[in-house]
């Protein structure tokens, strides 16, 4: 009797354990009839095809996935008929639609992630439908007397339902950091060519996620795509901060003289004589720091036949500049701009991304700009081994 209830415990704990290294989907869909159902794997930017399901003739169908880690599905018929899945290893989720396509009116359980995208795309749904619904009002009334008057409230009510929305969106994504779905929140378009977080400040909330979900999940390639994505906004936005301090700059003499890390100043003039490489670069973009090894190996070819390298350097935090510069023991002339909130060498250069570079030849003139990798060895050896 004793092993029996041994027996009957061992099989009650295995059954209960979840599979770590796959997920399971059960559905039902009534609405339409279909023979078979597609699951894609999101890849980033586009979903790739990784199995289907017969659906039998109640409408049943069911998968299993094999994954290691949370990741973005799209379950459906077609291209324009599909549901989002966040799916997790060891998940038994149940989805039952009953509308007249999928996503219409589809519940979902077993997937708490699965659970916060439907939310998403369900508040989403709900404001374009009131979105076009004012839009037809408002093209009907355009053509009738008084639209002076109700257009100005139309259009205000328009404005309100986009920025209810986009509040509905931080508050999930301030509720939802460590869960995927907060990507999906970050991304979620009104239409082709409006974010849901559309405002300039909204970036915070880019690196919020990113932060938080790159220490949870660093492998992940959403949160990767995720992390290159931010880095690419926020030097955007430097670049923008840039120009637009351009407009009321006054003329002046274009000879940066900066402080190097030891405190000793140097003027780009004073290097005449040599060919000299200006760049200008940060340590939070991972394209300067590998282009900085790179330039590592020019400079032991080059540097004892008469090149020279004056690095500008764009961050605010000096502490972590000079981190870099002695970690990556970069045996050139680096400086940093003397107050990086007002770049006058940037701006007098007219950055437009990092790394930039300007090359100039023994005299002080430039004769070429932004050769990065093959483009400047090439460079380099027709002006040295020729």
């Amino acid at each position: 009797m004793k092993r029996i209830i041994f027996l009957l415990c061992l099989i009650v704990f295995f059954t209960g354990c979840k599979d770590k290294s796959s997920f399971k989907i059960d559905g039902n869909v009534n609405g339409e009839k279909k023979k078979y159902v597609y699951i894609h794997r999101v890849e980033v930017d586009k979903p790739i095809l990784i199995d289907s399901s017969k659906v039998s003739n109640s409408g049943k169908f069911s998968f299993r996935i094999k994954t290691s880690e949370p990741d973005f599905y799209q379950l459906g018929f077609s291209k324009d008929n599909f549901i989002t899945l966040l799916a997790e290893p060891g998940e038994k989720i149940r989805l039952t639609s009953k509308g007249k396509t999928l996503f219409e009116n589809y519940s979902v359980t077993g997937s708490e992630g699965s659970m916060k995208v439907r939310n998403l795309d369900n508040k989403l749904n709900d404001t374009k439908r009131q979105l076009d619904s004012l839009s037809t009002v408002y093209q009907k009334l355009s053509k009738e007397p008084g639209f002076e008057a109700k257009g100005p409230m139309l259009e205000s009510e328009y404005k309100m339902l986009i920025d209810k929305q986009r509040k509905y969106n931080i508050e999930f994504i301030i509720k939802n950091l460590s869960s995927m779905a907060s990507i999906k929140a970050l991304y979620q378009r009104i239409n082709s060519e409006t974010y849901v977080l559309y405002e300039p400040r909204d970036l915070q909330y880019l690196k919020i996620v990113t932060d938080t979900l790159t220490n949870r999940y660093p492998g992940s390639k959403h949160v990767q795509a995720l992390a290159r994505d931010f880095e690419k906004e926020m030097n955007q936005m430097y670049m923008s901060q840039l120009e637009q301090m351009t407009k009321d700059l006054p003329q002046t003499k274009l000879d940066p003289y900066l402080s190097d890390v030891s405190g000793k100043k140097t003027a780009l003039s004073s290097l005449r004589g040599k060919y000299v490489l200006l760049t200008f670069w940060s340590v939070k973009s991972s394209d300067c720091v590998q282009e900085n090894l790179q330039l590592r190996e020019f400079y032991k070819l080059y540097s004892k036949k008469g090149f020279e390298i004056y690095q500008i350097n764009l961050d605010q935090n000096e502490a972590e500049w000079r981190q870099a510069v002695k970690f990556d023991e970069l045996p050139w002339i680096s400086t940093r701009e003397d107050d990086p909130r007002d770049p006058k060498n940037a701006i007098l250069f007219n950055v437009k991304s990092l790394p930039s570079n300007y090359l100039f030849d023994k005299e002080g003139t430039i004769v070429a700009t932004n050769l990065h990798g093959r483009a400047l060895k090439l460079k380099l050896d027709q002006l040295f081994n020729n």
